[in-house]
């Protein structure tokens, strides 16, 4: 199967799946984090790699396996997975969970029929397919970035962890769109974001702007969804992409 046959498969797809949605949702009214996995892997189909590392993603279905020597990705310590593409919040579940009257009462299973809860926590917005390692160790530590090479546990994936501390470095691709992720996160359900954060992500957004992907991504979430990012919205606008 040719690569332009296979894209007009999930051209298709995308289309059939949104038309579906609309007639019968009124946009996406899915609130339930399996079934939201399945718009995530249609949404990041022909994305060029997972979030931070950038390794290669073979899809199967809706599961992905991450070519791991793709991008020189070296395992820290769970090889199961490592060899496995998850969805990552990049606000994670408890910054926005954590305070709710469900996971106050049970945790986060607590929250599973939760419909305040599923309808942030299956935000497509937030969601990114990353290595599952990654996933694992970054658990709901905040972002921060710092020089030294300490939390370099990845082969050649830049992402930085410092389990003392509980912070992460990104890689400076990803930055830009951390930024814009948390600051749509923050106007849309109000998650409690400290003044340092808040600093920080603005002058993210200000020194990484947006890919041509980025847009690409947000108009695809925008017709399954029904909303966009605001802030990588105006930004594509502005470089007309």
């Amino acid at each position: 199967m040719n690569n332009k046959l296979i894209t007009f498969i999930l051209i298709v797809s995308v289309i059939t799946l949104t038309i579906f949605l609309f007639v019968n949702n009124k946009k996406r009214k899915i609130h339930n984090f399996k079934e939201i996995k399945k718009l995530a892997v249609l949404v990041n189909k022909n994305i060029s790699g997972t979030f931070y590392c950038g390794c290669k993603i073979n899809w199967h279905g809706y599961r992905g396996t991450p070519d791991l020597l793709s991008c020189g990705y070296k395992i820290r310590s769970n090889y199961f997975r490592a060899n496995r593409v998850e969805w990552e919040h990049v606000v994670p579940a408890w910054k926005f969970g954590h305070n709710m009257k469900c996971w106050l009462h049970g945790g986060r299973k607590n929250c599973n029929n939760d419909y305040n809860y599923q309808k942030i926590a299956t935000d497509l917005h937030n969601l990114q397919p990353v290595i599952g390692e990654i996933n694992a160790d970054r658990k709901n530590y905040e972002y921060n970035q710092w020089i030294s090479n300490y939390g370099s546990y990845y082969g050649n994936c830049k992402i930085k962890i410092n389990f003392k501390t509980k912070q992460v470095d990104p890689p400076i691709i990803t930055r830009g769109i951390i930024a814009r992720t948390y600051l749509y996160m923050y106007d849309k359900y109000h998650i409690i974001l400290s003044n340092r954060q808040l600093s920080l992500f603005h002058k993210w957004n200000t020194l990484y702007p947006v890919t041509k992907w980025e847009c690409y991504r947000n108009k695809r979430i925008t017709l399954i969804q029904g909303n966009s990012n605001p802030y990588i919205e105006q930004a594509c606008k502005n470089k007309n992409y």
